[in-house]
């Protein structure tokens, strides 16, 4: 064990944890990113006091924040993380500074991961608390996101056996460590160890344990797909090893490699999950499974494909606790969102989504159902497949073996007196009539439909054969949206955007404007970005649009209607959100398919 280091000593009083000076020790020292409090031992005030005390939020607001909580049941800390008016960060030092403990950044301090791993994952989550270091013979120093959890400290300490030493840090940099606590690559070295004691490949796990070492693979991959946030888990042969790949906030990511000798036991096992023929393997399979992760549930979608270099997979997490699915959330602003609730709060007519795939179309329809489902409507869906299961609305589920087609159940759903339905998608000329019609006798019909963007939407209604007429008669709003990742708020550095490289880029741009780049820190993986916000266009359908609809006016006509009428771009929405600093520049171009010069 490492020696007690001068600062952190034992210090009188109930406090006596690490104690350290910001910045104390040289470059890259394992104690950097501790924080001294200004006072030792803690006092009665309460967390929003010394929130106040430190500078970090107005008292008035504050204040606000504490009338609002105790209508809402909730803590006044909950709200003002809600509002944004502190981040996880700030609330922690706030923490560390009213109980006198020491505030430690996770992200710029050297864990020792023999410390972390004395307590297993399940406790370290169950606790928001994990070891971080030892300090002298038997003392242990704990990172905490609730200090005052005494229970916690008395059980780590009877689980180690060393003298518990609190420090506090954040709850969001606790949730990373955890989840890094065992390295995928080294899941992934000592499961080919243990597979290399047999020399043939494991290819059928139907009488494998459930110890065994590619299950274990599967387990661990699909597990550290989940906690970071991945969308989907790509598997690829090629050759001699399979890339493992993950996207998380829509860029896949290389995450490891599984060995060759493990390759086929891998497919079987995802196959095994999914209750698909692991003999088959000249076609593609999809099948889909649930999993209990951390307590909570997702469903993964997977298709198998079978390619000249070997079988892969790809697996889609659907994991409904991480979605959001509140207007307000997804990244509106205010002109685009009362456009939006307009018109699907009418009585009938019909609601589009455009964008490509993965671009945030079916949560935004969610997030509209959920306004419109109350007691006095009945809202019945058609989905294939139904991603996420809503309380109070019935979900019909494709299934084109059986003939349940889009088209076939759009007919019986109208038998069924709905006040709103959603369709999850049009895929053809069938199902485009008979949603047209519904939105014409009297329902409000929302549904997704696959182009670049709103205006193109009127006129690949029209290709696909439904009248003019009936499409301005029955349309009154459609939606064009992409995701853009936010920029990470811990590293992103402020920058210049000169008006001329952002004209020649095609953004609207007047003047040079102050926006943020991407840098990459250990919050965001280096990335530079967490999280992801939408951008979108809102085309309300005006008298003007209903003339050039009937008279088959091209799409570029009608977004320059619409444009008059004050529908913003996508470009323009991107841009507006650079200015905000929630996003950057070159996300907008990457998304919206427009280049820019990358010396501005």
């Amino acid at each position: 064990m490492s020696p007690d280091p001068p600062h952190l000593r034992p210090v009188p009083g109930p406090a006596s944890s690490a104690a350290a000076t910001a910045g104390e020790g040289a470059a890259g020292n394992k104690w950097d990113g501790i924080t001294r409090p200004r006072s030792r031992g803690g006092n009665a005030r309460f967390l929003t006091d010394v929130i106040v005390d430190l500078g970090m939020v107005p008292r008035e607001r504050v204040d606000a924040a504490i009338d609002t909580s105790r209508s809402g049941g909730v803590t006044p800390e909950a709200v003002l993380l809600e509002r944004g008016e502190i981040d996880q960060i700030s609330l922690s030092r706030a923490v560390a500074e009213r109980h006198g403990l020491d505030h430690l950044d996770l992200t710029a301090f050297n864990v020792d991961m023999g410390a972390a791993n004395l307590i297993n994952t399940a406790a370290a989550r169950r606790y928001d608390a994990v070891p971080v270091a030892f300090v002298g013979d038997r003392g242990l120093v704990v990172a905490m996101a609730d200090p005052a959890n005494v229970l916690a400290l008395d059980d780590i300490a009877l689980m180690t056996g060393y003298d518990v030493r609190p420090v506090v840090s954040s709850r969001e940099d606790i949730t990373g460590l955890v989840s890094r606590l065992t390295r995928l690559d080294d899941v992934v070295a000592s499961t080919a160890q243990e597979a290399a004691e047999d020399d043939a490949e494991v290819v059928d796990l139907r009488e494998s344990a459930d110890e065994a070492p590619v299950i274990k693979l599967v387990n661990q991959i699909i597990a550290q797909a989940a906690e970071q946030g991945a969308s989907d888990v790509h598997l690829a042969s090629e050759g001699t090893q399979m890339r493992v790949r993950f996207r998380i906030d829509g860029v896949l990511k290389d995450t490891t490699t599984v060995p060759r000798r493990m390759v086929n036991g891998v497919i079987s096992r995802i196959k095994i999950m999914a209750e698909l023929n692991i003999a088959e393997k000249r076609l593609p399979q999809d099948g889909r499974v649930g999993l209990t992760i951390d307590g909570r549930h997702i469903d993964l979608r997977i298709v198998t494909l079978p390619s000249v270099h070997g079988e892969g997979a790809v697996m889609r997490i659907l994991d409904k606790t991480a979605v959001v699915m509140e207007l307000d959330k997804l990244g509106f602003l205010e002109p685009e969102r009362v456009r939006f609730q307009r018109a699907f709060h009418q009585a009938y007519g019909a609601v589009l989504v455009t964008g490509p795939t993965g671009s945030g179309k079916s949560t935004s329809l969610y997030a509209a159902l959920g306004e419109l489902n109350t007691p006095e409507k009945n809202v019945i869906t058609i989905e294939d497949p139904v991603e996420y299961e809503l309380d109070g609305i019935t979900q019909i589920q494709v299934n084109t073996r059986a003939g349940l087609t889009f088209a076939n159940g759009l007919r019986s759903m109208m038998r069924a007196d709905p006040d709103v339905i959603m369709v999850g998608e049009i895929r053809d000329r069938e199902a485009a009539q008979i949603a047209i019609e519904a939105a014409l006798t009297g329902h409000m019909v929302l549904s997704t439909l696959h182009t670049n963007d709103a205006p193109t939407a009127i006129t690949r209604l029209i290709e696909m054969g439904i009248e003019p007429f009936l499409v301005a008669s029955a349309l009154d709003c459609v939606v064009g949206q992409r995701l853009a990742r936010t920029l990470c708020p811990n590293c992103k550095t402020r920058t210049i955007l000169s008006a001329e490289v952002l004209r020649n880029s095609g953004f609207p741009a007047r003047m040079d404007i102050e926006a943020y780049d991407p840098v990459g820190c250990g919050r965001c993986g280096g990335s530079g970005y967490k999280g992801r916000l939408g951008l979108y266009e809102v085309m309300t359908i005006t008298e003007e649009i209903r003339k050039l609809i009937i008279e088959r006016s091209s799409a570029d006509e009608i977004a320059a209607s619409a444009m008059r009428s004050g529908m913003r771009r996508l470009r323009e929405d991107g841009l507006e959100k650079v200015r905000q600093g929630r996003t950057s520049i070159s996300e907008v171009a990457r998304v919206t398919g427009t280049g820019i010069a990358e010396d501005y």
